[in-house]
């Protein structure tokens, strides 16, 4: 075998995504130590990273360099503030963790309130649309128009719990909206299923190809 070979099959960082793969992989037969250790290793460097991250791109620009080289020493307020997150941990400080968590909580509801809006009211906006073949709208574009009105109005009507669906025709549209429901729900298991199949072609290229070159030694 050659020797470039070898010292390419044992190269430590191609060796160790190898193993790594093999051993997460491993789960599929059973759970065993080999699948937790590198779970424990998963964890722990998604952890270091996510601290790293967090100094490098948002603690260091925004924080520590403001004050130490800009002298805005207003933002040095931060520091008890966050320790007053740890007040939980004893009963005598715990009512400064409850204030500060509550203008936290009060502050991300805000900032989740105004995601929704601008989310969700474009689409509500979005679902007026012209039903008649006019001008820039052609046939096929108010005939689709027409479908997506009828989707809108079964799934609406099958989420309105506001009475009991007797009617024949609420009872009717209702299933068409499930029915629809569940043909988008399938459309985005499949999508699901096809990124993990992506996840999983990619995993084994890097075993079969960028680790052990079966490509080169196969077709070659």
């Amino acid at each position: 075998m050659d020797s470039n070979y070898i010292h390419h099959l044992f190269n430590p960082i191609l060796l160790f995504g190898a193993i790594g793969t093999v051993a997460v992989f491993s789960l599929v037969f059973r759970e065993n130590k080999l699948y937790r250790l590198f779970e424990h290793i998963f964890i722990g460097l998604a952890m270091g990273y996510s601290l790293g991250m967090t100094w490098t791109q948002v603690l260091r620009p925004k924080w520590w360099d403001p004050m130490m080289h800009d002298g805005i020493w207003i933002w040095a307020i931060v520091i008890p503030i966050g320790l007053m997150f740890y007040g939980i941990y004893t009963k005598k400080f715990s009512w400064m963790a409850r204030m500060i968590f509550g203008f936290y909580f009060g502050l991300s509801a805000g900032t989740v309130f105004q995601g929704f809006a601008a989310e969700y009211i474009p689409q509500i906006t979005a679902s007026f649309k012209p039903l008649i073949a006019s001008g820039a709208i052609t046939k096929q574009m108010a005939a689709n128009n027409w479908i997506f009105l009828a989707i809108l109005i079964g799934v609406l009507t099958y989420f309105f719990f506001a009475f009991e669906q007797k009617n024949i025709v609420v009872k009717k549209t209702a299933n068409f909206g499930r029915a629809m429901l569940m043909v988008a729900m399938g459309g985005m298991f499949g999508a699901t299923i096809m990124t993990r199949e992506a996840l999983l072609i990619d995993r084994v290229r890097f075993i079969l190809i960028d680790w052990l070159q079966l490509n080169v030694h196969l077709f070659h």
